[in-house]
């Protein structure tokens, strides 16, 4: 064979032996979406409506930033946001802790909502709206399919929301918003001071209440809203401290 020949074949032997770049976009490991703040804080508010998060655990920085995989100014301004929110304790030289309301707290919140739900069931009646009931409805059947699944956390989580869509549909901002906080701080009482359970907010009652609203019977509503409120506050008592909590598992 001639000389060229033989430098042809060793060529093509060498560049056959070279490792190809593939175009599969699967060999390409996929980028970690980035999670807004209004995400994050989304997911740390559910997490505490599920009793997945305990009164008093630690909200370190460095380990929510790898978990959401976020920089800490972003993890900070979430935390900021949720302190403003009562449902975070920022303790300097200390970090961020889920909030422990004390005893004295957690009669203040029953009471503010002693105020404020009778008049949300109020608002509601006096501006009747077919699709609102229907919604109602269809929250009275997310609970209840979660019972039949015995979902624990979908039925706390719902008991709670259930009470910030009574105030969405009463048209006030405000008070929609001051209920998201009062529900999420019910959460932190109810799992300080009482096993996180099913019957916290019983289902009955919710129907009974949404019935009231259909019919339009102001009073009654706000009646059986009191004597709703007044259940769950009797359902508290003193508990154990939580252990500390596995924030990488919890927001798996």
């Amino acid at each position: 064979m001639a000389a060229g020949a033989l430098v042809g074949v060793a060529r093509a032997t060498k560049i056959d032996a070279m490792p190809r770049k593939t175009s599969n976009p699967k060999a390409t490991p996929a980028r970690r979406r980035e999670h807004s703040v209004e995400e994050i804080a989304e997911k740390i508010s559910v997490a505490i409506l599920e009793h997945r998060l305990a009164p008093g655990t630690k909200l370190g920085e460095d380990r929510l930033a790898t978990i959401f995989g976020a920089n800490r100014p972003k993890i900070r301004e979430v935390l900021a946001r949720l302190a403003h929110e009562q449902v975070v304790e920022l303790i300097p030289q200390r970090g961020a802790f889920v909030a422990k309301p004390t005893v004295e707290q957690a009669h203040d919140v029953f009471e503010a909502r002693r105020l404020i739900e009778p008049g949300i069931v109020r608002r509601l009646i006096e501006n009747p709206d077919a699709q609102k009931v229907q919604r109602l409805q269809l929250h009275l059947k997310q609970e209840a399919e979660a019972r039949q699944r015995e979902d624990t956390r979908a039925i706390v989580r719902l008991s709670g929301e259930f009470h910030v869509l009574l105030a969405e549909l009463a048209g006030n901002t405000a008070l929609a918003r001051i209920m998201r906080e009062l529900s999420t701080l019910t959460c932190l009482i109810i799992s300080l001071y009482d096993a996180p359970t099913a019957t916290s907010c019983r289902a009955d009652e919710h129907e009974e209440l949404v019935a009231a609203i259909q019919r339009a019977d102001a009073k009654q509503a706000a009646t059986l809203m009191l004597h709703h409120l007044d259940h769950i506050q009797q359902s508290l008592n003193l508990d154990r401290a939580s252990e500390e909590a596995d924030l990488e598992s919890i927001f798996a």
